[in-house]
């Protein structure tokens, strides 16, 4: 399946450019009128970048990057009227990676675009042989097919796929999972690692 950029805007001008552009270049160009469809579709579809409108009719723009920041790891690309300097700096702290002021022309956002989408591809796929693990989407992949894992047996697949080869203590693993030591928990590892093994998926796996 192809990589998902998620358009949050009610212009469907500035929509048609970006579908225009990306779906050449191979991503599936999504979009949404409205900040509840925008979360919504963030949701469903884990897209790898996000244009998003500030401007949107039934939620202010900041708080839907905020939301959008907090659910996970995704780039966030704001479009904007507002000029001032504090403003700016509080869509970056609020989670947006870059800004483009309205009025733009549409080769500005593109390229603007296209820094996103390197800089998200060199962070976000690793591939293991015939294993892709997507972080931002939270999608892994063997030989092709998609793995259906849980969050807590992606997570553990994004950590063992981030250092492969590394050897990996059970308390270790917990801790990653669950952010905290709970013995409770170790036998749950066994149980997400026994998961993963069963979904096509052939980590290398700590003793």
């Amino acid at each position: 399946m192809p990589p998902t950029i998620l358009v949050i805007k009610d212009d469907l001008d500035i929509t048609r450019v970006v579908q225009y552009e990306r779906e050449n270049a191979g991503y599936e160009v999504l979009t949404a009128a409205d900040g509840v469809g925008g979360l919504t579709s963030a949701h469903e579809h884990h897209p790898v970048l996000i244009i998003l409108d500030l401007g949107l009719p039934d939620m202010n723009g900041v708080e839907v990057a905020r939301r959008l920041r907090k659910a996970g790891e995704v780039r966030i690309l704001v479009l904007t009227a507002v000029d001032d300097v504090s403003s700016k700096t509080d869509l970056l702290g609020v989670g947006a990676d870059d800004y483009v002021t309205k009025p733009f022309d549409p080769p500005e956002l593109l390229a603007r675009v296209q820094v996103q989408l390197r800089h998200q591809t060199s962070q976000d796929l690793m591939t293991l042989g015939l294993l892709t693990v997507s972080l931002s989407r939270r999608l892994c992949f063997y030989d092709g097919h998609e793995a259906p894992l849980s969050n807590k047996e992606f997570e553990l697949m994004a950590l063992l796929s981030q250092q492969p080869g590394r050897l990996y203590s059970r308390d270790a693993i917990v801790r990653h999972l669950w952010r905290e030591e709970e013995t409770d928990k170790i036998g749950l590892v066994d149980v997400h690692l026994g998961n993963v093994r069963g979904s096509y998926v052939r980590p290398v796996v700590m003793g």
